[in-house]
């Protein structure tokens, strides 16, 4: 994996995915298998994957499972210097993989992690971010518990100071939010320090507290109440079973809307991680200075193409992306 002189820096927690092979239910499964993802970390390794110089911070435990963690990330070419390790566990997740008319299940195990309980004073965040192009953080990680927030502020903090990018992927995840703060005690301040938000209409509510009845409305009372954001990106699926997803994207980039073409995906393998992969494409070709349309239409494609790979990351190079983009070599056999 050839880099260039970008570097983008990514902050959350990953977990042990456990699933169920071969589209099985829980109950009939004799063995599960193992990947390893988390939000963050899954756009530092697709960004690895497209020639980028990656960085993912986090929290692990000291034991073979976080030690694996740190494997998972260099194995991708990700840089895990900065990574810190203490006691505690690692989180979980288990995957139930639906198909047809079965809706896929997932069931977290996360409580008390390692990253849970880091302490945000071992982060030196003008050091991890020196030479950085681009922070990338998601509202996951604030959901977490009061230390995550807090080093995740931090982080934010002293990307704008230093004139970093900020991007965030805002995903409001109500069953995080246990530990005495709501959305919108803590999101705000970390968004108001962002220049890109990637979220919905429901994402706008629950965390800024903007109601709205379509997307670019909306985009246009974040702005007013966020005058730093000058970018917001989602996806748009429409799921008409759990092997058979129509999905497109929406860019406002404070001028107009701009909508990707909509793919049909009719075999899709793994659809976790799309949404990071959607992430990566938008970053990578914001560095790479594409134009907001181009750039949207790379992001989708790397999305639709993550339906494509096992595991939680996305895989795939520049050129699989742009033949998608162009409409060259789709499906062929390719010798």
């Amino acid at each position: 994996m050839k880099t260039n002189t970008k570097k983008v820096v990514t902050f959350g927690e990953i977990m042990m995915r456990l699933s169920a092979g071969s589209h099985q239910r829980f109950n009939q499964a004799a063995q599960l298998n193992i990947n390893y993802g988390g939000s963050e970390a899954n756009v530092a390794v697709s960004l690895s994957h497209f020639g980028i110089f990656s960085e993912h911070v986090t929290c692990i435990p000291t034991n073979d499972f976080g030690w694996s963690v740190k494997a998972h990330l260099q194995a991708h070419g990700v840089s895990t210097r900065n990574i810190i390790a203490k006691g505690g566990r690692l989180g979980l997740y288990f995957l139930e993989e639906g198909l047809a008319h079965r809706s896929s299940k997932i069931i977290y195990d996360r409580f008390d992690s390692s990253f849970a309980n880091l302490d945000p004073s071992q982060y030196k965040w003008e050091q991890i971010l020196e030479g950085a192009n681009w922070l990338h953080w998601s509202g996951i990680t604030p959901a977490i518990s009061t230390q995550a927030a807090d080093a995740c502020f931090q982080a934010i903090s002293a990307a704008r100071q230093l004139k970093i990018n900020v991007s965030a992927d805002i995903n409001y995840r109500r069953n995080l939010w246990q530990y005495g703060k709501s959305p919108l005690e803590v999101m705000p301040d970390m968004i108001n320090l962002s220049n890109v938000l990637i979220g919905g209409l429901v994402d706008f509510e629950n965390c800024m507290g903007i109601q709205a009845t379509d997307f670019e409305s909306g985009c246009l009372k974040v702005q007013q109440k966020f005058p730093s954001i000058s970018k917001i990106a989602n996806t748009e699926r429409i799921s008409l079973s759990a092997s058979h997803n129509k999905i497109s994207a929406l860019l406002w980039d404070g001028d107009g809307l701009h909508r990707s073409k909509e793919y049909e995906l009719t075999q899709m393998v793994d659809r976790i991680g799309a949404g990071d992969a959607f992430v990566a494409g938008l970053l990578y070709g914001w560095l790479n200075e594409f134009s907001n349309a181009d750039t949207l239409d790379f992001a989708i494609a790397a999305c639709v193409l993550k339906h494509t790979v096992p595991g939680d990351v996305n895989t795939v190079s520049v050129k699989e992306v742009q033949d998608l983009v162009q409409e060259i070599n789709v499906g062929k056999l390719l010798r």
